[in-house]
C-alpha cells in the first residue's frame, strides 16, 4: 500500500470516529429525554446547543488551522471530541449538560471543516473522485454507532457507560490513524479568517442546497427513534428501526455516488435526491406504521446521501475562491443546518406534533429540486459540474 493508499485509510478511520461518536450521542437522545423529563420543546432548546457551539467553532476552526496546520487542530481536536462524549451521559442537570453540548457542537465543526479540507486536498493528489467515500464512512460509523447504541440499551448500560466505551473505541481509531495523515502544510497564503468572505452566486446555491440536505440529515438522526416511539407507536425492540433504516440507506447511498455521478451528472444526482427525499418524508408522515414508515426513512436515507458529497465537491473547485475557503464557506451554511434542525422539530413538534414537524421537513426535498433545477447556468458558469 503506497503513501496516498495510506493516508486514504487514515483519513477515512478519522471520519468514522467522528460518524461514530455522533451517531452514539444521538442514539440515547431519547432516554436523555426521559432522564430529564424534557418536553419536545425543552428538547428542542437543549439541541440548540450544538449550532449554538458549531457557531463558535467556526471562527476558532479557520484561525487554528492557518496559525497552526491541519495536523495539530485535527489530532488536538479529535482526542476532546472523544473525551468530550462521556461528559454528556456523566450530565446530572441541565444546566451541566448545556455548556458540554457546546463544546460537542464546537469541536465537531472544527473537525468537520478541518477533515473535508485535507480530503479535498487528498482526492486532488490521487486525481479521482474520493469525498462521497469519505461520508459514505462516516455514515457507515452512523449506523454502527446506531447498532452498538441498540445493543447498549438492551444490556441496560447507561447513556454515560456507553459513551465511555465509545470514547475508548474513538481513542485506538485516533492513534491509528494520526501517523498516516494530516501531515500538510498550512497554507501561508490565506488570511486567518476562512469564513469572513462572502460567497459568490455558485457557492450560495451550493451552499443552500446543502443546507436543506443537511437540515434533513440532522431532524433524522436526533427525532427518528423519537418519532418511531411517539407517532408510530414501535415496540422498544424497535424504536431504532427507522434510524437504522436511515443511516442504512445513507451510508450505501455515499459509497455510490461517485459511480453515480460519472454517470449521469451532478444536477441529475442532486435532483433525484431532493425527489426521494421527499417522497419519503411524505410517506412516512400519511402512512405512520413500522413498515411504511422504516421505507420512508430508507428513500430519505437514499436522498439525504449524495448531498452533500456532491455539493462539497462542487465547492472545492470553485474558481473564485480557494478550496479551503470555498469549503469553509460552504460547510458554514450547510452545518448550520444540519444543527439547526433538529430543534426547529422540537419547537413545531410542541406547537403541534411530530407528524406536522417531518411533513414541514419534507419542503427541503423539494427545495432541493427547485435549486437544482432552476438557473443550471450558475453551476456550469465556472465549469464545476464535469467530474474530477
Amino acid at each position: 500500500m503506497n503513501y496516498l493508499s495510506k493516508r486514504r485509510t487514515a483519513l477515512g478511520a478519522m471520519f468514522f470516529f467522528m460518524g461514530l461518536c455522533f451517531a452514539s450521542w444521538a442514539a440515547r437522545i431519547p432516554d436523555i429525554q426521559a432522564k430529564f423529563q424534557l418536553s419536545e420543546g425543552q428538547l428542542g432548546t437543549i439541541l440548540l446547543c450544538l449550532p449554538i457551539g458549531s457557531m463558535l467553532g467556526l471562527p476558532i476552526a479557520g484561525w487554528s488551522v492557518h496559525q497552526y496546520g491541519s495536523r495539530i487542530v485535527i489530532l488536538l481536536g479529535s482526542f476532546a471530541y472523544a473525551m468530550t462524549l462521556p461528559l454528556i451521559g456523566l450530565a446530572t442537570t441541565t444546566w451541566m449538560i448545556v455548556p458540554v453540548l457546546v463544546v460537542f457542537g464546537l469541536l465537531g465543526n472544527i473537525m468537520n471543516i478541518s477533515l473535508n479540507t485535507q480530503a479535498l486536498g487528498l482526492e486532488d493528489q490521487m486525481g479521482k473522485s474520493i469525498l462521497a467515500s469519505f461520508h459514505g464512512l462516516w455514515s457507515m460509523a452512523g449506523f454502527t454507532g446506531a447498532g452498538i447504541g441498540a445493543g447498549m440499551i438492551f444490556l441496560k448500560f447507561s447513556p454515560a457507560a456507553h459513551y465511555a466505551v465509545v470514547m475508548g473505541i474513538s481513542f485506538v481509531i485516533i492513534l491509528f490513524s494520526q501517523k498516516f495523515v494530516l501531515n500538510d502544510r498550512r497554507d501561508a497564503g490565506e488570511s486567518g479568517g476562512l469564513v469572513l468572505k462572502k460567497p459568490d452566486d455558485l457557492l450560495l446555491r451550493v451552499g443552500l442546497i446543502s443546507f436543506l440536505g443537511m437540515m434533513t440529515e440532522g431532524c433524522m438522526f436526533d427525532w427518528s427513534g423519537v418519532y418511531f416511539k411517539k407517532i408510530v407507536m414501535a415496540e422498544p425492540e424497535y424504536v431504532a428501526l427507522g434510524y437504522v433504516c436511515f443511516m442504512g440507506a445513507m451510508a450505501s447511498g455515499r459509497f455510490i455516488t461517485d459511480k453515480a455521478t460519472n454517470r449521469f451528472g451532478r444536477i441529475p444526482v442532486l435532483q433525484a435526491s431532493g425527489i426521494s427525499i421527499f417522497a419519503g418524508l411524505v410517506l412516512s408522515v400519511l402512512v405512520p406504521t413500522l413498515i411504511t414508515a422504516a421505507i420512508g426513512f430508507l428513500l430519505v436515507g437514499l436522498g439525504v446521501a449524495s448531498i452533500v458529497p456532491v455539493a462539497y465537491g462542487i465547492a472545492g473547485r470553485s474558481k473564485l475562491y480557494s478550496p479551503s475557503v470555498a469549503l469553509a464557506l460552504v460547510s458554514t451554511i450547510s452545518f448550520f443546518g444540519f444543527l439547526l434542525g433538529p430543534p426547529l422539530i422540537g419547537f413545531i413538534a410542541d406547537l403541534f406534533d411530530l407528524q406536522v414537524s417531518l411533513a414541514l421537513i419534507s419542503i427541503n426535498g423539494l427545495g432541493i429540486l427547485l435549486l437544482s433545477s432552476i438557473r443550471k447556468q450558475v453551476f456550469f458558469t465556472q465549469e464545476t459540474i464535469s467530474t474530477p
